[in-house]
Parts: C-alpha cells; structure tokens; sequence
C-alpha cells in the first residue's frame, strides 16, 4: 500500500482571512469545490482540473446554520479550533527561500527559521491567522545562496 498526503483541512470562523492568508502568503489558488452542506474553499496548488491539487481545504463555520457542517464532518467546540490540536504542524516542500522570505515580510509575516545540516534542510514556520503552523521546507543549499 502506497500513502500520500492529499490535502489538510482547517475550521475557521473567518473564511476570508484564511483565504487571504493561503492566497496572498503562500501562493495557493481557490478551486473547483464539491457543493457540500457548509460554507468552505479548496485552495490548490497548480491545475484546477486536477483535485489532488485542492492541497488545504478550509472549512466555514457559520454560527447561524451549524447543521450542515456538524451532520457531514461531526461537531467541534468552537472553543478548540485554535492552533493545531494534535497535529504539531503541516509542511509543504518548496523553492525560492530569499524570495519567499522577503514576500513574507512585505506581507507581515512573522516566521522562524531553523536549519537541519544532518539531512540538508531549511525550515521556516510561520502561523496561519487559525494558529495552524505551517513549515516550509528548503534545501539547505539556498541559505548559502
């Protein structure tokens, strides 16, 4: 059996901001999405025709009709949608480390950065507007650079 990761989802309360956030920080699109019962964006990554693409899929809650959403998914206490539970964080690889670095702080963006030399990797964590972490992952080579 072979395992990929297809995508991530996240609950928000502001689905604009999370929309914001993967749009304007990290460069994702808002695709095609399943009509489901509760308010959401699929975020993609490349070609729209393409689902497996659709790499973060938000969620909507709307305060004033909860059904859908808790009937399809279960319900969460609001109250917890905060940070990423158990999950530590999510990672994407990617390319480009001085630009996204400076696109980062043109955007506001708080982040950290650690180094890996053993494996040769870089890593920048920064915080969606959720407190989900989200690591982006470097060759270590583009520090240098």
């Amino acid at each position: 059996m072979a395992l990929t990761i297809n995508h991530f989802s996240i609950r928000t309360t502001d689905l604009e901001a999370s929309r914001r956030f993967y749009a304007d920080v990290l460069g994702l699109t808002v695709g095609p999405r399943p009509a489901f019962p509760f308010p959401g964006l699929w975020m993609y990554r490349g070609d729209h025709g393409d689902v497996a693409n659709a790499v973060v899929h938000i969620i909507g809650i709307d305060r004033t009709e909860q059904a859908g959403l808790d009937n399809y998914l279960g319900e969460r206490d609001e109250t917890k949608l905060r940070g990423t539970g158990t999950i530590d964080h999510v990672a994407f690889f990617a390319d480009g480390l001085s630009t996204m670095l400076d696109h980062l702080r043109s955007q506001g963006v708080e982040y950290r950065q650690r180094t890996v030399p053993s494996i040769g990797l870089h890593q920048v964590f920064l915080d969606d507007p959720n407190g989900c972490v989200i690591e982006l992952n470097y060759a270590a080579t583009e520090v240098a650079a």
